[in-house]
C-alpha cells in the first residue's frame, strides 16, 4: 500500500525536478552571448559565477579546444584576462593567461602573459610566452553590450593539462598602462572568480563556491547576532524596566535576547575566522580587528551576569555608568563593521538593502518608544509641579459678629487687628 502512495510521489518529484535539471544544462549564458558563440561555431557554454563572465568552448580532443571568455567591462579602458592553470588547484599565481586590453582611444589588443608570485606581490605583469600553443587569438568590446571578449584556440601538452578538470580563471581589471593591465579591484568578485570545468561533460564546480557559502553563513550570523537580538535586548532594557512601560518579564528577555545574541555572534566570529586563516591572497585587517575588538569587549558584557555587584554597594552607581556606556559604544561599532563587511560584497547589494530595512525598524520602534517616553514623563512633571486642588482653595472660618467695642480695646493693648500684631489705629480697625 505504501509503495502505491510513494511511486505516484517520486513521479511528482521527477516531474517538477526534470525541468529544472534541463534549465540548468541548457540556458547556461545569455541571448546574447550565445548568439555570438553561434556566429564562432562554438556550441558548449556555461555561465560563470563571478564578475558577469561567460565560457563557451568547442573540445576537438584532449589537447585541443577553442574558447571564448566574455565578461563586462568596469569602466571605458580596462581589460580582460582568462588563463589556465597546470596545477592542482585553480589560481591566480601559475596561470598562464590571455589578456585583451583596451586603451582610452578604443583600440584593443591582446597578448600572453605568465602570472606569477612576484605579479601577486605587486611587480610589473608584462607580455611573455608561455608553455600553450595560441592560435587565432582575438579580443574584442561589444558597446551595446558594454562586454569584453576573448577567443582563442588552444593546443595543450596532455602530461600537462586534463580538459576533463581543467583549471581555469578569469579576471577583469579598469585601467592599463600600455600593455601592462594595472591591478584588478580586490573585492570577493574578483578573488572567486576560479573553476574547474569538465569540457567533455560541460560541467564545473568552484573553489570559491564553498567559501562563498561560508561568507553567506557569516554574515547572516553576525547580523541576527550581533546586529539584530543585542539591540532588541538594548530596547527591552531602557522601556520596559519601569518606566515608561512597566513589564515583569523584561530582565528574562532581556537576558535571553543578550545571549542568544552573543552566542550566534559568536557563531558567526568564529566562521570569520577560518575564513581569514584559510584566505591567503587577500584579507581585510580593518573588518577583523574591529570583529575581534567586539568578540573582546562583547564577552565583558556577558560577564556582567555573573559579576554585577549588589544594589547595595557603594560602586554600583559607577557600575552602571560602565555597563551602559560600554553598551552603546558597541552598539555603534557593531552597525560600522556590519557595513564593512557588507561592502566586502559588492557590487551584491542585496545585503545592503536588507540589513537597512532592518536597521530603519529598529529605529523606527526605538523612535515610537522615545516619544512615548517623553510625552509620558512630561505628563508626570506636570502633575507634579502643580499644587493640589486642596492646597490652592483656602476654607473659610465661620463668619463671626463684629465687636468694635473689643477691637478698640485690642487697639489700646497695641494690637494691630487687621494683622494682629503691632500698634494699630481705629481708622483701621473701621476699614
Amino acid at each position: 500500500m505504501s509503495s502505491i502512495h510513494f511511486t505516484p510521489l517520486v513521479l511528482m518529484i521527477l516531474t517538477f525536478l526534470i525541468p529544472i535539471s534541463i534549465t540548468a544544462h541548457t540556458h547556461h549564458c545569455t541571448r546574447y552571448f550565445e548568439k555570438y558563440l553561434t556566429q564562432k561555431n562554438i556550441t558548449q557554454c556555461l555561465k560563470l559565477h563571478t564578475l558577469g563572465a561567460q565560457f563557451g568552448w568547442n573540445r576537438y580532443n584532449k589537447s585541443h579546444i577553442e574558447v571564448c571568455v566574455g565578461a563586462f567591462a568596469q569602466s571605458e579602458t580596462g581589460w580582460l584576462a582568462w588563463g589556465i592553470n597546470p596545477q592542482n588547484r585553480s589560481q591566480m599565481v601559475g596561470t598562464r593567461a590571455l589578456i585583451g586590453i583596451r586603451d582610452a582611444e578604443g583600440g584593443t589588443s591582446i597578448d600572453t602573459y605568465n602570472i606569477t608570485s612576484e605579479t601577486k606581490l605587486g611587480c610589473r605583469l608584462q607580455p611573455s610566452s608561455i608553455d600553450v600553443t595560441v592560435l587565432n587569438k582575438t579580443f574584442e568590446y561589444k558597446s551595446e553590450y558594454n562586454y569584453y571578449i576573448i577567443c582563442a584556440t588552444l593546443l595543450l601538452d596532455r602530461n600537462m593539462y586534463d580538459t576533463s578538470k581543467l583549471n581555469h580563471v578569469w579576471q577583469v581589471g579598469k585601467a592599463a598602462n600600455g600593455n601592462e593591465p594595472l591591478r584588478h579591484p580586490n573585492t570577493l568578485q574578483n578573488v572567486d572568480s576560479t573553476e574547474v570545468t569538465n569540457l567533455a561533460l560541460a560541467s564545473s564546480h568552484s573553489t570559491g563556491s564553498y567559501r562563498h557559502r561560508l561568507r553567506v553563513a557569516h554574515g547572516v550570523l553576525n547580523i541576527v547576532g550581533w546586529g539584530t537580538l543585542l539591540p532588541i535586548g538594548v530596547i527591552i532594557s531602557r522601556y520596559f524596566k519601569g518606566f515608561p512601560i512597566e513589564w515583569k518579564h523584561w530582565k528574562a528577555l532581556h537576558v535571553a535576547c543578550q545571549i542568544l545574541g552573543y552566542l550566534i555572534g559568536t557563531s558567526g566570529w568564529i566562521i570569520g575566522l577560518y575564513l581569514g586563516n584559510v584566505s591567503k591572497y587577500f584579507s581585510f585587517p580593518i573588518h577583523a580587528l574591529l570583529s575581534n575588538f567586539l568578540f573582546t569587549f562583547a564577552t565583558l558584557q556577558m560577564l556582567a551576569l555573573r559579576l554585577k555587584p549588589q544594589k547595595k554597594d557603594e560602586y554600583m552607581r559607577y557600575w552602571r555608568m560602565y555597563h551602559h556606556f560600554l553598551g552603546y559604544a558597541l552598539l555603534s561599532l557593531i552597525i560600522v563593521n556590519i557595513f564593512r563587511g557588507i561592502r566586502i560584497f559588492t557590487p551584491n547589494y542585496t545585503w545592503k538593502k536588507a540589513y537597512f530595512g532592518l536597521l530603519g525598524s529598529l529605529a523606527f520602534i526605538t523612535l515610537v518608544l522615545e516619544i512615548y517616553t517623553w510625552v509620558k514623563f512630561t505628563k508626570a512633571s506636570r502633575s507634579q509641579g502643580e499644587p493640589s486642588p486642596t492646597s490652592r482653595v483656602v476654607q473659610p472660618s465661620p463668619a463671626q459678629p463684629y465687636n468694635l467695642d473689643s477691637a478698640l480695646s485690642q487697639n489700646q493693648k497695641g494690637y494691630d487687628i487687621t494683622k494682629g500684631q503691632g500698634p494699630g489705629t481705629v481708622e483701621a480697625a473701621r476699614i
